[in-house]
């Protein structure tokens, strides 16, 4: 593979200058810079991002750390932050935690031994001692996406505000029992379930945290056959709000006449459905681009103290399932 010195060689200017133009300096001659570039081109002169981070260079490479690949809503969530990154002249690098706090953990390492020039990340636990101590060790700017962070730059929809919107929206359409599947610390719970007690509901609202699907269609049976009051599911994502529809046709229980579902994240696969999933929109694409925009401003200007908490406002997606 060619090297910058032997670009220079054959280019007749310095390496330096070749450095310059490779990394995408607008300072030098245009008729040298296309000749390097030509050059560069001829003989596939490929970037080695890895030596450049050992150098003290910049890399050119972003750290994409998500929760779940597997969940539409994340991967369309990737695919925005590359095309963002990739408009501003960055590469991602992306990792799946797959909610693993060790994977997490060991991501982060890799992270570090790449030495890219910034991370945006969706923490499993933002608020957790060991993740904070982890982003700590990174040396990099860190922005959270999805989540808001202490401390570090967020861009996020505020999930206590979109559960509200739930309960809201739940209690006019009439049901008269309420079920949150997902983590009782998310802030999709703590809204939805303190909207429906200052609304007047004062029954408990019940949280299951799913498992896996043994445990989590004996829970659901067990609590559908428990009253026959017409019930509502607020699922904490769409992939949980599906597993429950089909829990639902199981059992015989009409959609949404007797019990009602709604999801979140608004992925494409609950606009398909019969009844069709009604959930909670997120601005994917303006949230990572301001994610982007955010991290490569920290990355040119790593001085700047002030923390930026911008939370993005979220959407009820009505269908025929609420």
């Amino acid at each position: 593979m060619i090297t910058m010195t032997e670009i220079a060689k054959l280019t007749h200017v310095s390496q330096p200058t070749v450095s310059r133009v490779l990394n995408g300096s607008q300072t030098v001659a245009l008729e040298i810079r296309e000749r390097v570039l030509a050059c560069a081109r001829e003989h596939d002169y490929q970037c080695n991002a890895l030596a450049k981070g050992l150098q003290g260079s910049r890399t050119q490479l972003l750290g994409v750390l998500v929760t779940d690949i597997s969940n539409g809503f994340f991967a369309d969530l990737a695919k925005e932050i590359e095309t963002a990154a990739r408009k501003n002249g960055y590469s991602i690098i992306l990792f799946n935690s797959d909610y693993n706090p060790q994977n997490e953990q060991e991501y982060l390492d890799v992270v570090r031994r790449y030495r890219v020039d910034g991370v945006l990340a969706v923490p499993i636990r933002e608020t957790s001692a060991e993740w904070q101590e982890y982003v700590k060790k990174l040396d990099v700017p860190v922005v959270t996406v999805t989540r808001r962070a202490e401390g570090l730059d967020s861009i996020y929809v505020d999930h206590g505000q979109a559960g509200a919107m739930v309960a809201r929206h739940l209690l006019e359409r009439g049901f008269q029992r309420f079920l949150f599947i997902g983590k009782e610390y998310d802030g999709k719970y703590a809204g939805f379930r303190n909207t429906l007690v200052q609304m007047g509901f004062e029954s408990p609202t019940t949280n299951v945290v799913y498992q896996d699907d043994t445990q989590f269609h004996q829970a659901l049976e067990s609590w559908f056959q428990q009253s026959a009051s017409r019930s509502a599911v607020f699922a904490g994502n769409d992939i949980y709000a599906l597993r429950v529809l089909d829990m639902l046709r199981r059992l015989g229980i009409s959609v949404p006449e007797d019990a009602g579902v709604i999801g979140f994240d608004d992925t494409a696969m609950g606009r398909y459905l019969n009844p069709r999933l009604s959930s909670v929109s997120q601005p994917i694409a303006e949230m990572a681009q301001e994610a982007v925009t955010r991290l490569l401003d920290r990355i040119e200007h790593p001085e700047r103290q002030e923390v930026l908490d911008h939370p993005f406002p979220a959407a009820l997606i009505l269908r025929e399932s609420t």
